[in-house]
């Protein structure tokens, strides 16, 4: 298992699919609020002057040398939900990002959201 703090330290380090194709850089580490465990990494992705954050899963991902391997195709992560560089997810659009991944989504039972940026 990737630790959030490993990850961290890969920050603006290129983010490719399992073919090679890059993505982006890595922007930011989100954990499971239930485990505190990262679960997503935000990747800046885009043209210089119109980036955006895209939201990628962390399982499967693979640190490389000067990369970090996720296991969806970068056309998948294109299409993600996104936010932009200097915004933050709002919690009501937490369960988008799951779905788009097939991923389950549970709220914390206080309905408090799922992901923390680390």
């Amino acid at each position: 298992m990737i630790r959030s703090a490993d990850l961290r330290e890969w920050r603006n380090r290129d983010v490719v699919d399992q073919e090679g194709h890059k993505i982006g850089a890595l922007e930011a580490v989100y954990v499971d609020t239930g485990t505190d465990e990262p679960a997503m990494v935000t990747v800046r992705a885009g043209l210089p002057t119109r980036q955006r954050l895209l939201f990628v899963p962390v399982e499967g991902a693979v640190v490389g040398p000067d990369y970090v391997k996720v296991a969806q195709p970068k056309g998948l992560v294109k299409k993600a939900p996104s936010i932009g560089t200097d915004d933050v997810l709002p919690a009501e659009q937490e369960a988008a990002v799951f779905q788009h991944y097939d991923l389950p989504y549970v709220p914390g039972a206080g309905g408090e959201r799922r992901l923390a940026r680390r």
